[in-house]
């Protein structure tokens, strides 16, 4: 079975969600970024693993589930961070990140028999999810992260190192407003649909 990594900051107003202020306040934010989390942390949980471990920039808070290992960043770029959490792994591995609460157990259980690394593109040019077979930290290194082509790059470093890719499907981070609101719409049962409902109601007081 695989070990589940989530990569996420503490959901804290003014440091999380940033691109979301305006229309939403910092503390609005803070509260989207972390429903958004605990979507993603309730999908993880929900999925056959062999470990679960919360990546983490800050400290846990009551929104974390049982049965995670909590692990802080390493110092450096988002590049640095990722390939980080897979050093930590001694086996077949898939990290997300916490910006698609949209995502499902199903888009999780992956199973490496017939290829080396899952990569789930994203929207935005770069991708949600990365899973290796045997983690390799060098595959990340170096990679130009937040940017149109980080995916592309991503995949061809996969694929330059021999790997048999299997590709998850293209999913939406909540980067923006709009996005937020197109994700929320895609699940629209969960508690990041919910928190959104409430901003935008507070919003039009």
């Amino acid at each position: 079975m695989t070990t589940l990594l989530v990569i996420a900051k503490e959901p804290l107003p003014g440091r999380v969600k940033t691109r979301l202020t305006p229309p939403f306040s910092p503390e609005q934010a803070a509260t989207l970024a972390e429903a958004s989390l605990s979507d993603t942390l309730r999908a993880v949980a929900e999925t056959p693993a062999t470990r679960r471990v919360l990546v983490l920039d800050g400290r846990p808070g009551p929104w974390l589930p049982p049965g995670f290992d909590v692990v802080p960043q390493c110092t450096g770029g988002l590049d640095a961070r990722l390939a980080d959490a897979f050093a930590r792994c001694a086996g077949p591995a898939l990290l997300i990140g916490m910006d698609t609460p949209q995502v499902t157990p199903d888009l999780l259980t992956v199973d490496f028999a017939g290829c080396d690394a899952y990569f789930g593109p994203a929207e935005d040019g770069g991708f949600w999810a990365l899973g290796l077979a045997r983690p390799e930290p060098a595959l990340l290194r170096g990679v130009p992260m937040s940017t149109p082509e980080t995916g592309t790059v991503q995949r061809e470093r996969l694929v330059a190192a021999g790997l048999r890719v299997r590709d998850l499907p293209r999913l939406r981070d909540v980067d923006t407003a709009a996005d937020a609101r197109a994700v929320a719409a895609l699940a629209p049962h969960g508690t990041f649909a919910a928190r959104l409902a409430d901003c935008t109601a507070a919003d039009a007081r």
